[in-house]
């Protein structure tokens, strides 16, 4: 049986809906992110769309687009058009993936790698900035929280 939310701390919750209501709190952090980072990204040529599919090739050579949709967590034929406009800017190439011929794997470009370490460094002041006053410790909590709570919702 999953574990349930003390029943006590509910109407605390309820009562207060915008300071004690997690998802508020994470709906306004990402769109204010988003917001800022996408300032940041302008200059270089980039829109959000574009920095999601190169920063989940970041630590990997080669990735099908379905594995791009799920780390970028756009839907699917969304990621297509994206990677293929990436294919025309030169960004990304494509292959059919040698062990499945139905799965379309890209890759960064030597352009495409230089522009996501640009975008890289735009992200990283962006996450310092926010995090400025948040210790090591207090991030990797609140990421383990996060995590926890998104295993939790892919089990509803």
């Amino acid at each position: 049986m999953p574990d349930r939310p003390a029943v006590e701390s509910l109407p605390v919750i309820l009562t207060h809906m915008k300071r004690n209501w997690p998802f508020y709190w994470v709906s306004r952090v990402n769109a204010r992110y988003v917001h800022v980072l996408e300032r940041r990204l302008k200059p270089l040529g980039l829109d959000m769309p574009r920095w999601r599919v190169l920063i989940s090739l970041y630590e990997e050579e080669y990735l099908g687009v379905s594995q791009i949709a799920e780390i970028s967590t756009m839907r699917l034929n969304t990621t297509t058009k994206v990677v293929q406009r990436m294919v025309a800017d030169g960004h990304v190439s494509t292959r059919i993936s040698p062990e499945d011929g139905r799965v379309t794997q890209v890759r960064l470009t030597p352009a495409g790698d230089a522009l996501r370490a640009a975008a890289l460094e735009e992200a990283n002041r962006v996450l310092a900035a926010g995090f400025v006053n948040i210790s090591a410790q207090e991030l990797s909590q609140l990421n383990a929280t996060l995590e926890k709570v998104f295993d939790q919702l892919q089990r509803i």
